[in-house]
């Protein structure tokens, strides 16, 4: 500079590497806005273009790999936004901005608003995944905001009839587009929270611009997202959209129609898991309905055991054995005397003594009676002890019990009742009585303290 300011001579290449500086120096970064002109894509992947309005142009120079990050195609006459350093190319004397970024005019500025809100939002806590709703496992009714001209209605009831015919779907019109497009869905929603009837409501559109779905990008709808008492899923654009709906939502779906197969099950699916729980369900019903069997069976084998009756046909089998023991002991004694006579008359008829004849019938007549006594008396004697023998079965029959007016209770299983702890308020018992059985159910359990 104190060469220029004194006169001095500078080559061309001098003049503009100062000019360079200066210009580099006075313009770190600046951000342009205009109209795309001359564009230029050559092998080497650079792009080249002018920023012009009405009155001048300014060359430009984005450089790979940054633009091969475009997420759009640029075109002549296309309006951006366009941000980097103002420098000198020396080679020409051509001054140009060598750009970092390169965004649509108009979607730019969205996009910085949107980034603005969502920070906003986000630092509050509205899309915290702590206050998430759970969606339940089964969707019955569905409400649906959207277009009711729209692709994604279609989509959507052509995935639900297909995967879920029996679900219930609520079609809420609202347009999804425009100035007034936000505080309608808003309404809306609101609305279809407080209505109670349903147990999602989803939120969708068809793809566009950020432009085209700035209506899902509005504060009061995300706050209302966020407040709303049914759990929300917001299917907005496509897969590479995002808006503020999807963050504040409870689940975000990539499209309307992956919305709809997260909401529903396959009936197919859902038939094949019906039908192995019925096929569990059965085999469980069969092993238990085969344990209470054998249960039964078990039951029945210790009543058998334990039952009155079988006690009584056994003491009864037991008198009939006294009995026939008793009456073989008395034949075995009486042929004994028989033997016993017969022997003596066999001797007297080989002694033929007349005296001791006399003397023996003498003998025998007197012991005929105190025989034919002692057998009365043995014979008297075992029927008081058969007699005593019964006494004491009755005494302990249980139906001897009954008869006196007493009775046995049992429960639905059989099992007899021998404490109050034993059933409950409500319960079904059986009495026995002596002529036939009662039906009985308990209303109340009193027990005395003992």
């Amino acid at each position: 500079m104190n060469d220029v300011t004194q006169g001095g001579i500078l080559s061309p290449s001098q003049l503009n590497t100062l000019a360079r500086s200066l210009l580099e120096d006075a313009f770190p970064l600046v951000m342009v806005e205009g109209e795309l002109g001359n564009v230029s894509r050559p092998s080497s992947g650079h792009l080249y273009f002018t920023l012009k309005d009405a009155r001048a142009q300014v060359r430009c120079a984005l450089f790979k790999p940054k633009s091969q990050w475009l997420t759009f195609q640029p075109r002549e006459g296309m309006k951006v936004l366009a941000r980097g350093r103002l420098t000198l190319y020396e080679a020409r004397g051509d001054y140009q901005l060598i750009l970092d970024s390169l965004e649509e005019a108009g979607e730019g500025a969205l996009r910085r608003a949107f980034d603005q809100l969502k920070a906003r939002l986000q630092a509050e806590g509205l899309f915290d995944a702590s206050r998430k709703r759970p969606l339940p496992a089964y969707v019955r009714r569905l409400a649906v905001i959207t277009s009711p001209s729209g692709a994604a209605v279609r989509d959507i009831l052509s995935v639900l009839s297909r995967r879920f015919p029996l679900i219930e779907v609520d079609i809420l019109p609202v347009p999804v587009q425009g100035e007034a497009a936000a505080a309608q869905i808003t309404t809306m929603l609101r609305r279809a929270a407080a209505a109670g009837r349903h147990d999602v409501i989803l939120l969708a559109r068809g793809g566009g611009s950020l432009e085209d779905l700035w209506a899902f990008n509005d504060e009061a709808l995300a706050r209302a997202i966020a407040d709303s008492p049914v759990p929300v899923v917001s299917a907005v654009g496509h897969e590479v959209d995002f808006s503020l709906s999807d963050f504040a939502a409870d689940l975000r779906a990539p499209t309307p129609s992956a919305a709809a197969e997260l909401l529903v099950p396959s009936h197919v699916d859902l038939g094949l898991r019906l039908d192995g729980l019925q096929r569990r369900a059965s085999a469980l019903q069969s092993n238990h309905l085969r344990q209470l069997a054998q249960r039964a069976d078990r039951a029945a084998l210790r009543l058998n055991a334990q039952r009155p009756q079988a006690r009584l046909q056994a003491h009864a089998r037991r008198r009939d054995e006294a009995l026939r023991r008793l009456q073989s002991a008395w034949q075995q004694r009486m042929l004994a005397h028989a033997a016993a006579l017969r022997h003596a008359r066999a001797v007297l008829q080989a002694t033929r003594p007349q005296r001791r004849l006399l003397a023996l019938r003498e003998q025998l007549l007197d012991t005929k009676p105190r025989l034919q006594a002692a057998i009365a008396r043995r014979l008297q004697r075992d029927a008081l002890q058969l007699r005593a023998l019964a006494r004491s079965l009755e005494a302990v029959s249980p139906l001897a019990t009954i008869a006196r007016g007493y009775s046995i209770l049992q429960r639905e299983q059989g099992q007899v009742v021998r404490s109050t702890r034993e059933v409950a308020a409500g319960e079904t018992v059986t009495a026995r009585l002596a002529d036939g059985e009662l039906q009985l159910r308990v209303e109340a359990v009193k027990t005395v303290p003992g």
